[in-house]
């Protein structure tokens, strides 16, 4: 990987060699045609005369001796009385003369992990962390269904307080309650299906994945797998069991209290949030109920993401 400040990629280094070496050209003029220095261009050109291709890939930056690095052994015992003492590197520091800055460089250096995801007794790891062991991409669209469900306010009749402002906006008493947005969206393909429904309760849940299964089918995408969350509407829900039961496909669950692992619809659901629901503004919650379906569209058919090189969901059907 190029540096973050360089001008020049492997590509743009092949065609400055092909320029001088192939072309004969001068490097004066092919540095200030690549934006770069003419002592980078002679770099580069004599790299590849001394090393071929293989002098134009990136070189690490690390230096070759770390004269001024912390000692093995002081490293050794910074992390034997970490695990004695279960102590902070404000305290580890003065115990053995070192800035608390250099013990927090060695304890990350070293990977150990922070006293707030350890158990104070036994310093073993508790809390989960905020990464997935293995990122994942299914190869066949319909292998993997990611669901969820997000909550979003309602809108009162003459809009909310983003049209009139806080200060401004008419009392409503009780509010108007939530829209219960339910959302799909293939592991392999990120192509989605939503639905707003009134609530999130099991035998909702159960006809919105068969009606997503079917959504997925007429895409040819056969539904496999289905991961959820661990709320009672999918885990312990009867009907729900039954709608997986009834599309042929096994009901996956993530580690509790870890929804970063059912990342790709929690990813839709910020989309859904910033793209579609708190857009613009509606003076009705009809009127954005309506706007869902054209965006939702938009979202499969033409906007660009990024996980799968600028392109639409629906390019990974054709």
């Amino acid at each position: 990987m190029s540096h973050a400040n360089a001008r020049l990629n492997l590509y743009g280094r092949r065609l400055l060699v092909r320029r001088v070496i192939e072309q004969g050209r001068p490097v004066a003029h092919v540095a200030k045609e690549l934006g770069v220095s003419r002592q980078c261009a002679h770099r580069w050109v004599a790299r590849f005369r001394a090393e071929g291709e293989a002098g134009l890939v990136e070189r690490s930056c690390r230096p070759h001796s770390c004269p001024r690095r912390t000692p093995a052994e002081v490293e050794q015992l910074v992390l034997r009385l970490r695990a004695e003492q279960r102590r902070g590197q404000d305290w580890i520091g003065p115990e053995l003369g070192l800035p608390a800055r250099t013990v927090s460089a060695v304890l990350r250096r070293h990977q150990v992990p922070y006293l707030r995801e350890c158990d104070p007794l036994t310093g073993q790891v508790i809390r989960a962390s905020r990464t997935t062991a293995v990122r994942y991409e299914r190869p066949v669209p319909g292998d993997l269904i990611h669901i969820d469900v997000k909550k979003v306010g309602r809108i009162p009749d003459g809009g909310g307080w983003k049209v009139y402002g806080r200060q401004q906006r008419p009392a409503t008493r009780p509010g108007p309650g939530y829209d219960y947005v339910h959302a799909a969206v293939d592991d392999h393909t990120r192509l989605a299906y939503t639905e707003i429904l009134p609530d999130e309760k099991g035998p909702t849940c159960a006809g919105f994945l068969r009606r997503a299964a079917a959504f997925f089918a007429a895409h040819g995408a056969t539904v496999r797998e289905v991961m959820s969350d661990n709320a009672k509407n999918y885990v312990i829900s009867t009907d729900f069991a039954a709608a997986i039961a009834d599309i042929g496909a096994t009901h996956l669950t993530i580690r509790p209290h870890c929804p970063w692992q059912n990342g790709k619809v929690e990813r839709f659901n910020r989309t859904l949030q910033v793209e579609w629901a708190y857009r613009q503004v509606f003076h009705s919650n009809a009127e954005r109920t309506q706007a869902l379906a054209p965006w939702l569209d938009f979202y499969n058919t033409g906007r660009r993401h990024s996980a799968l090189g600028g392109k639409p969901p629906i390019s990974r059907l054709s």
